[in-house]
């Protein structure tokens, strides 16, 4: 459970803390507390007033149990949110990362991709490093390469 917002179902409808409070329930000045400390921070209305989502409220849940049946200090439970925060944020960029990773790699196959060229003039790529399967051309194919530098 982690405090960071995605666009989705959960955050469509929104609460007011006396509704949230009681989906969670928690008396709502427990929710100004939380807020207070950054445990739990609702989107504002323009008026200022708090307006929590499904996964604003599933956190104070989270926040509750850790509290309650853990016996987490709200300190504790702070850092606990940061590092679940942090975890997310660095899976997110070793997604994006490997996907660079593929792409370039991709990319370098494409540039580094090797020809082999029949008696009969048809085409065949294969490997770098490998010789074209025999079924795919004859014994007296050219292989043509440009070297990397």
């Amino acid at each position: 459970m982690n405090g960071t917002r995605t666009s989705g179902w959960q955050d469509d409808a929104t609460f007011v803390i006396s509704v949230a409070a009681s989906l969670a329930g928690m008396h709502p000045q427990t929710l100004r507390q939380y807020d207070r400390l950054g445990l739990v921070s609702p989107h504002r209305a323009p008026g200022r007033g708090r307006r929590y989502s499904a996964r604003d409220v599933e956190l104070l849940r989270e926040v509750q149990r850790l509290s309650q049946e853990e016996g987490v200090s709200l300190a504790g439970i702070k850092r606990i949110l940061q590092l679940e925060n942090q975890v997310d944020a660095l899976r997110s960029r070793v997604a994006e990362l490997s996907a660079e990773v593929e792409r370039t790699r991709a990319a370098a196959q494409l540039s580094r991709r090797v020809f082999a060229a029949g008696p009969s003039g048809e085409v065949v790529s294969v490997l770098p490093g490998r010789r074209p399967a025999r079924s795919a051309i004859s014994d007296t194919a050219l292989v043509v390469w440009r070297p990397t530098v």
